[in-house]
Protein backbone atom coordinates (compact mmCIF):
# COMPACT_ATOMS: atom_id res chain seq x y z
CA UNK A 1 0.00 0.00 0.00
CA UNK A 2 1.29 3.19 -1.53
CA UNK A 3 1.41 6.35 1.38
CA UNK A 4 -0.58 9.05 0.54
CA UNK A 5 2.19 11.03 1.78
CA UNK A 6 4.57 12.28 4.78
CA UNK A 7 1.78 13.14 7.63
CA UNK A 8 4.01 14.73 9.67
CA UNK A 9 2.98 18.10 7.20
CA UNK A 10 0.31 16.68 5.12
CA UNK A 11 -1.68 19.47 3.76
CA UNK A 12 -4.94 19.25 2.35
CA UNK A 13 -3.57 19.56 -1.63
CA UNK A 14 -0.75 17.37 -0.86
CA UNK A 15 -3.60 14.62 0.36
CA UNK A 16 -5.61 15.29 -2.61
CA UNK A 17 -2.82 14.54 -4.69
CA UNK A 18 -1.41 11.66 -3.35
CA UNK A 19 -5.13 10.22 -3.74
CA UNK A 20 -5.75 11.00 -7.20
CA UNK A 21 -2.64 9.06 -7.72
CA UNK A 22 -3.07 6.00 -6.02
CA UNK A 23 -6.67 5.89 -7.86
CA UNK A 24 -5.36 6.65 -11.17
CA UNK A 25 -2.81 3.57 -10.37
CA UNK A 26 -5.79 1.66 -9.78
CA UNK A 27 -7.52 2.32 -12.44
CA UNK A 28 -10.59 4.19 -11.32
CA UNK A 29 -12.48 5.99 -14.39
CA UNK A 30 -12.73 9.40 -12.37
CA UNK A 31 -9.72 10.07 -10.17
CA UNK A 32 -9.63 13.84 -9.14
CA UNK A 33 -13.63 13.75 -8.38
CA UNK A 34 -13.44 10.38 -6.43
CA UNK A 35 -10.32 11.99 -4.56
CA UNK A 36 -12.06 14.80 -3.37
CA UNK A 37 -15.04 13.18 -2.09
CA UNK A 38 -13.12 10.92 0.14
CA UNK A 39 -11.12 14.09 0.96
CA UNK A 40 -13.51 15.86 2.13
CA UNK A 41 -15.83 12.64 4.08
CA UNK A 42 -12.59 12.30 5.55
CA UNK A 43 -11.47 15.40 7.09
CA UNK A 44 -14.68 17.39 7.57
CA UNK A 45 -13.61 20.35 4.97
CA UNK A 46 -15.37 21.61 1.96
CA UNK A 47 -14.74 21.54 -1.71
CA UNK A 48 -14.16 25.36 -0.80
CA UNK A 49 -11.54 24.80 1.65
CA UNK A 50 -9.51 22.68 -0.50
CA UNK A 51 -9.62 25.30 -3.11
CA UNK A 52 -9.10 28.29 -1.05
CA UNK A 53 -7.25 26.93 1.59
CA UNK A 54 -4.97 23.96 0.05
CA UNK A 55 -1.83 24.18 2.61
CA UNK A 56 -4.11 23.52 6.01
CA UNK A 57 -2.98 20.84 7.63
CA UNK A 58 -4.56 17.64 8.15
CA UNK A 59 -4.15 14.93 11.52
CA UNK A 60 -2.80 11.58 11.26
CA UNK A 61 -6.68 10.63 12.63
CA UNK A 62 -7.97 12.24 9.48
CA UNK A 63 -5.09 10.78 6.86
CA UNK A 64 -5.71 7.07 8.64
CA UNK A 65 -9.32 7.86 7.61
CA UNK A 66 -8.69 8.93 4.43
CA UNK A 67 -6.13 6.09 4.05
CA UNK A 68 -9.09 3.73 4.72
CA UNK A 69 -11.33 5.27 2.20
CA UNK A 70 -9.00 4.73 -0.55
CA UNK A 71 -7.71 1.22 -0.15
CA UNK A 72 -11.85 0.32 -0.43
CA UNK A 73 -11.96 2.69 -3.38
CA UNK A 74 -9.04 0.69 -4.94
CA UNK A 75 -10.78 -3.13 -4.43
CA UNK A 76 -13.59 -1.10 -6.60
CA UNK A 77 -16.13 -0.45 -3.68
CA UNK A 78 -18.13 2.85 -5.22
CA UNK A 79 -17.41 6.01 -3.42
CA UNK A 80 -21.43 5.60 -2.53
CA UNK A 81 -20.98 2.55 -0.81
CA UNK A 82 -18.13 3.83 1.30
CA UNK A 83 -19.76 6.88 2.41
CA UNK A 84 -22.85 5.12 2.78
CA UNK A 85 -24.69 8.41 0.95
CA UNK A 86 -25.16 9.76 -2.91
CA UNK A 87 -26.05 13.05 -3.91
CA UNK A 88 -29.02 12.67 -6.50
CA UNK A 89 -31.30 15.97 -7.82
CA UNK A 90 -30.72 18.34 -5.07
CA UNK A 91 -30.73 15.79 -2.51
CA UNK A 92 -28.03 13.82 -0.26
CA UNK A 93 -29.61 10.29 -0.16
CA UNK A 94 -28.52 7.55 2.34
CA UNK A 95 -27.95 4.19 0.82
CA UNK A 96 -27.74 0.68 2.33
CA UNK A 97 -26.95 -2.45 0.59
CA UNK A 98 -30.24 -2.94 -0.18
CA UNK A 99 -30.80 -0.04 -2.02
CA UNK A 100 -29.31 0.57 -5.65
CA UNK A 101 -26.96 3.42 -6.08
CA UNK A 102 -29.21 6.03 -7.94
CA UNK A 103 -27.32 6.65 -11.37
CA UNK A 104 -27.34 10.42 -12.64
CA UNK A 105 -29.52 9.17 -15.88
CA UNK A 106 -32.62 8.81 -13.71
CA UNK A 107 -32.65 12.82 -12.87
CA UNK A 108 -33.95 12.23 -16.25
CA UNK A 109 -37.30 11.45 -15.37
CA UNK A 110 -37.45 14.10 -12.24
CA UNK A 111 -36.71 16.28 -14.51
CA UNK A 112 -39.37 15.32 -17.05
CA UNK A 113 -42.46 15.27 -14.45
CA UNK A 114 -41.55 18.20 -12.84
CA UNK A 115 -41.61 20.18 -16.46
CA UNK A 116 -45.46 18.81 -16.06
CA UNK A 117 -45.93 20.14 -13.14
CA UNK A 118 -46.46 23.80 -12.09
CA UNK A 119 -44.55 24.57 -8.29
CA UNK A 120 -47.26 24.68 -6.48
CA UNK A 121 -49.82 21.70 -7.96
CA UNK A 122 -51.39 19.28 -5.88
CA UNK A 123 -51.23 16.04 -7.11
CA UNK A 124 -50.58 12.22 -6.10
CA UNK A 125 -47.52 10.49 -7.53
CA UNK A 126 -46.59 6.76 -7.45
CA UNK A 127 -43.17 5.26 -7.24
CA UNK A 128 -43.18 1.79 -8.64
CA UNK A 129 -39.69 0.09 -7.10
CA UNK A 130 -38.83 3.15 -4.77
CA UNK A 131 -35.79 1.76 -3.72
CA UNK A 132 -34.05 4.47 -1.72
CA UNK A 133 -36.54 7.13 -2.52
CA UNK A 134 -34.74 9.03 -5.23
CA UNK A 135 -37.28 9.27 -7.81
CA UNK A 136 -40.37 10.12 -5.44
CA UNK A 137 -38.79 12.06 -2.60
CA UNK A 138 -36.91 14.33 -5.13
CA UNK A 139 -40.30 15.15 -6.72
CA UNK A 140 -41.81 15.81 -3.53
CA UNK A 141 -38.73 18.04 -2.43
CA UNK A 142 -39.65 20.41 -5.34
CA UNK A 143 -43.61 20.06 -5.30
CA UNK A 144 -44.67 20.90 -1.23
CA UNK A 145 -48.30 20.64 -2.46
CA UNK A 146 -47.93 16.74 -3.64
CA UNK A 147 -48.13 13.99 -2.16
CA UNK A 148 -46.71 10.49 -2.87
CA UNK A 149 -46.39 6.82 -2.66
CA UNK A 150 -43.65 4.52 -2.67
CA UNK A 151 -43.88 0.42 -3.30
CA UNK A 152 -40.93 -2.16 -3.27
CA UNK A 153 -40.99 -5.88 -2.40
CA UNK A 154 -38.19 -5.24 -0.10
CA UNK A 155 -38.69 -4.27 3.65
CA UNK A 156 -35.12 -3.37 4.03
CA UNK A 157 -35.56 -1.17 0.84
CA UNK A 158 -38.25 0.74 2.36
CA UNK A 159 -36.39 0.89 5.49
CA UNK A 160 -34.01 3.52 3.72
CA UNK A 161 -36.45 5.38 1.78
CA UNK A 162 -38.65 6.17 4.78
CA UNK A 163 -35.09 7.43 7.02
CA UNK A 164 -34.69 9.31 3.40
CA UNK A 165 -37.76 11.11 3.96
CA UNK A 166 -38.17 11.90 7.38
CA UNK A 167 -34.54 13.16 7.21
CA UNK A 168 -35.60 15.73 4.32
CA UNK A 169 -38.66 16.42 6.41
CA UNK A 170 -41.02 15.39 3.88
CA UNK A 171 -41.53 12.07 5.47
CA UNK A 172 -45.37 13.30 6.00
CA UNK A 173 -46.49 13.62 2.25
CA UNK A 174 -44.62 10.43 1.29
CA UNK A 175 -45.92 6.99 1.95
CA UNK A 176 -44.52 3.54 1.89
CA UNK A 177 -45.75 0.36 1.21
CA UNK A 178 -44.15 -3.22 0.53
CA UNK A 179 -45.68 -5.05 -2.53
CA UNK A 180 -44.80 -5.86 -5.67
CA UNK A 181 -45.33 -3.17 -8.29
CA UNK A 182 -49.12 -1.94 -7.97
CA UNK A 183 -50.62 -5.09 -6.37
CA UNK A 184 -53.59 -4.33 -4.18
CA UNK A 185 -53.35 -0.55 -5.16
CA UNK A 186 -56.93 1.06 -6.06
CA UNK A 187 -57.52 1.23 -9.75
CA UNK A 188 -57.33 5.35 -11.06
CA UNK A 189 -55.76 6.37 -8.01
CA UNK A 190 -53.01 8.43 -8.94
CA UNK A 191 -52.85 11.52 -11.01
CA UNK A 192 -48.86 10.11 -11.90
CA UNK A 193 -46.58 7.12 -11.73
CA UNK A 194 -42.76 6.67 -12.24
CA UNK A 195 -40.63 3.55 -12.05
CA UNK A 196 -36.99 2.71 -12.47
CA UNK A 197 -37.13 -1.13 -12.75
CA UNK A 198 -34.58 -3.78 -13.14
CA UNK A 199 -33.66 -3.76 -17.05
CA UNK A 200 -30.20 -5.60 -17.14
CA UNK A 201 -30.02 -9.23 -18.89
CA UNK A 202 -29.41 -11.72 -16.72
CA UNK A 203 -26.23 -12.99 -18.71
CA UNK A 204 -24.89 -9.10 -19.01
CA UNK A 205 -24.59 -8.72 -15.56
CA UNK A 206 -21.46 -11.22 -15.20
CA UNK A 207 -19.96 -8.45 -17.85
CA UNK A 208 -20.63 -5.36 -15.35
CA UNK A 209 -18.00 -3.08 -13.49
CA UNK A 210 -17.30 -4.20 -9.97
CA UNK A 211 -18.76 -1.75 -8.64
CA UNK A 212 -22.04 -2.09 -10.15
CA UNK A 213 -22.33 -6.03 -10.51
CA UNK A 214 -20.38 -6.59 -7.01
CA UNK A 215 -22.20 -3.89 -5.04
CA UNK A 216 -25.96 -3.21 -5.89
CA UNK A 217 -28.28 -5.63 -4.89
CA UNK A 218 -29.26 -7.86 -7.75
CA UNK A 219 -33.16 -7.20 -6.98
CA UNK A 220 -32.98 -4.08 -8.56
CA UNK A 221 -30.55 -4.94 -11.38
CA UNK A 222 -31.65 -8.05 -12.97
CA UNK A 223 -34.23 -8.19 -15.68
CA UNK A 224 -34.19 -11.28 -16.86
CA UNK A 225 -32.86 -13.21 -19.66
CA UNK A 226 -34.86 -11.02 -21.92
CA UNK A 227 -34.34 -7.71 -19.93
CA UNK A 228 -38.15 -7.16 -20.13
CA UNK A 229 -39.79 -9.13 -17.02
CA UNK A 230 -40.21 -6.48 -15.10
CA UNK A 231 -41.98 -4.48 -17.76
CA UNK A 232 -44.08 -7.27 -18.72
CA UNK A 233 -45.85 -7.13 -14.91
CA UNK A 234 -45.30 -3.12 -13.79
CA UNK A 235 -46.97 -2.05 -17.10
CA UNK A 236 -50.18 -3.11 -16.48
CA UNK A 237 -50.30 -2.41 -13.12
CA UNK A 238 -49.24 1.67 -14.28
CA UNK A 239 -52.21 1.68 -16.56
CA UNK A 240 -54.14 0.55 -13.89
CA UNK A 241 -53.38 2.72 -10.92
CA UNK A 242 -53.35 6.18 -13.45
CA UNK A 243 -56.12 8.97 -13.00
CA UNK A 244 -57.54 9.24 -16.73
CA UNK A 245 -55.47 11.38 -18.23
CA UNK A 246 -52.69 10.92 -15.78
CA UNK A 247 -49.15 9.86 -17.22
CA UNK A 248 -46.69 7.35 -16.99
CA UNK A 249 -42.61 7.80 -16.99
CA UNK A 250 -40.67 4.64 -17.00
CA UNK A 251 -36.84 3.87 -17.27
CA UNK A 252 -35.52 1.78 -20.18
CA UNK A 253 -31.97 0.42 -21.37
CA UNK A 254 -30.21 1.48 -24.14
CA UNK A 255 -31.77 -0.87 -26.75
CA UNK A 256 -35.26 -1.50 -25.26
CA UNK A 257 -37.03 1.59 -26.06
CA UNK A 258 -39.23 -0.14 -29.16
CA UNK A 259 -40.15 -3.18 -27.07
CA UNK A 260 -41.45 -1.30 -23.80
CA UNK A 261 -43.03 1.11 -26.18
CA UNK A 262 -45.00 -1.96 -27.63
CA UNK A 263 -45.64 -2.97 -24.01
CA UNK A 264 -46.86 0.28 -23.37
CA UNK A 265 -49.56 0.68 -26.21
CA UNK A 266 -50.68 -2.82 -25.26
CA UNK A 267 -51.51 -1.85 -21.84
CA UNK A 268 -54.02 1.07 -23.32
CA UNK A 269 -51.44 4.01 -23.18
CA UNK A 270 -51.59 6.65 -25.82
CA UNK A 271 -49.07 9.87 -27.00
CA UNK A 272 -46.13 6.70 -26.35
CA UNK A 273 -42.72 8.44 -26.82
CA UNK A 274 -39.04 7.78 -25.80
CA UNK A 275 -37.06 10.47 -24.88
CA UNK A 276 -33.19 10.55 -24.57
CA UNK A 277 -30.50 10.97 -21.66
CA UNK A 278 -27.54 13.70 -21.57
CA UNK A 279 -25.91 10.90 -22.84
CA UNK A 280 -28.13 10.69 -26.32
CA UNK A 281 -29.52 7.27 -24.77
CA UNK A 282 -33.17 6.20 -25.55
CA UNK A 283 -34.08 6.43 -21.00
CA UNK A 284 -37.41 7.52 -20.33
CA UNK A 285 -40.28 6.30 -22.64
CA UNK A 286 -43.50 8.42 -21.60
CA UNK A 287 -47.39 7.53 -22.20
CA UNK A 288 -50.46 9.04 -21.37
CA UNK A 289 -53.48 7.39 -19.80
CA UNK A 290 -56.62 8.18 -22.11
CA UNK A 291 -59.83 9.94 -20.43
CA UNK A 292 -60.70 13.16 -18.84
Amino acid sequence: MTDTSNTTDLTLVKAWNGAQKRLKAAHIDSPAIDARLLLEAATGFTRTDIITDPYKLITPEQNATLDDYLSRREKRVPVARILGRKGFWKLLLNLTPDVLVPRPETECLVDMILKTTTPDQAFTVADLGVGSGAILLSILSERPAAKGLGTDVSEEALAVARDNAANLGIGSRAAFLRTSWASGLDDESFDYVASNPPYIQSHVIPTLEPEVKDHDPMLALDGGESGLDAYVDLIPDLYRILKKGGGAWVEIGYDQADAVEGLMKKAGFFNVVTYKDLSDQPRIVVGTKIGL
